[in-house]
């Protein structure tokens, strides 16, 4: 007999403030779940990461990404209990935090992963994805930039490719030129893009790889390609196929999951995440689920790391949570689907890849504006709140 037979469940604790927890929330009161929901983060607010790249050119302002939550949690009925997780133990039903323990009857781990800081000297280099804060670093360190090079690149984790995020540093690179073009200062600041790929950014697919490779090449920007990378210097990217010198690196470690798992009874992957099966619940353990970066998911080796898959993956994990509620068999699972646009600032590169179909439409100044207009859609949830 299933838990939930022998104990109705009255809790739902949700960990994680960002686009797989909110997600979750609102398909569970879509879904007109009616039991307690305690949603577990450092603090009551969103921050929208992927318009950092816009932080740069001043098309967006820090405070323009966070959006306060509190109203949100009131229209949802979410208590918020500030506090970091430390740990998950007895099988899920207590999650451990710096504000105490918190009891539970169905636990949704929507907390994000975080970036791998194995290569030494990385402190040499900005993580520009980290947040607010680093976006607006590099963006004061190249308006003080009179000439030099800018070096950027990506790398995924070893013992799970798939959990790389390059997307975003592909747009900081084409929207770095078309800032500096911009200004008239391209011709004396460089720009060289680094991978250990001979073809960077394999899950766009191979339609995608090309045009990304022409527009750096259209572009004047230099490429360091196909070297294992070793280490980060103050002035120099180091690989095994020589060093690039810089005056600024920007750099994307590859993915790992939350440093709290180690105090945990959740099972490991072997890139450090959350074992997860396809229908989100966590392998082993009874009315415990994962959305999003925290968590390892079967599916195609282009699976992509990303706010869309993480919505999906939230939505199904909150409707196996309701059929859970109500005796029902938790059977939904997530569609693999990546889908992205590419900007460059002015204009932005289409790019949508399923099981059946995978699209790489060219550079448009529409598309650009379709991901302003999209934040705007995607927040207005929350700022309506």
């Amino acid at each position: 007999m299933a838990a939930n037979a022998r104990r109705p469940a009255r809790r739902i604790a949700i960990l994680g403030s960002g686009f797989a927890a909110l997600t979750a929330v609102r398909e569970l009161r879509r879904r007109k779940v009616e039991a307690e929901i305690v949603l577990v983060a450092p603090s009551a607010r969103l921050t929208y990461l992927p318009s950092l790249i816009w932080v740069l050119a001043g098309l967006r302002r820090g405070s323009d990404l966070e959006v306060p939550l509190k109203g949100f949690f009131a229209a949802n009925g979410v208590t918020h209990l500030e506090a970091r997780v430390t740990g998950v133990t007895d099988a899920g039903r207590t999650v451990e935090t710096t504000a105490g323990p918190l009891a539970n009857d169905l636990l949704l781990i929507a907390s994000g992963g975080r970036h791998l800081r194995k290569l030494p000297g990385i402190e040499h280099a900005f993580i520009p994805c980290e947040g607010i804060a680093a976006a607006e670093a590099v963006r004061e360190r190249l308006a003080g930039l009179e000439t030099g090079r800018v070096a950027m690149g990506f790398a995924a984790n070893p013992q799970e490719p798939a959990a790389v995020r390059g997307g975003p540093m592909f747009e900081f690179l084409f929207g770095m030129d078309t800032l500096l073009r911009r200004q008239g200062r391209r011709g004396a600041v460089d720009l060289v893009f680094f991978n250990p790929a001979r073809e960077p950014g394999q899950r766009l697919g191979p339609r995608a790889v090309k045009g990304l490779l022409a527009q750096m090449e259209k572009r004047g920007i230099a490429t360091h390609l196909g070297h294992k990378l070793v280490r980060f210097e103050p002035d120099r990217v180091v690989t095994e196929g020589g060093a690039v010198e810089a005056d600024l690196i920007l750099f994307m470690p590859g993915l790992t999951g939350p440093g709290w798992l180690e105090d945990s009874c959740l099972p490991i992957s072997p890139g450090g995440f959350i074992a997860a099966e396809a229908t989100c619940a966590v392998h082993g353990l009874q009315d415990v689920y994962v959305a999003g970066d925290a968590g390892s998911f079967p599916g195609p080796d282009w699976m992509p790391k990303q706010a869309h898959q993480a919505d999906l993956q939230a939505k199904a994990a909150a409707c196996n949570i309701a059929a859970a509620l109500e005796g029902r068999p938790a059977t939904a699972t997530f569609r693999p689907e990546l889908a992205c646009i590419v900007d460059t600032l002015d204009a932005g590169m289409l790019v949508f890849r399923s099981p059946r179909y995978n699209v790489a439409l060219p550079r448009l100044p529409v598309f650009h504006l379709l991901k302003r207009a999209f934040e705007r859609h995607y927040l207005s949830a929350y700022r309506a709140a």
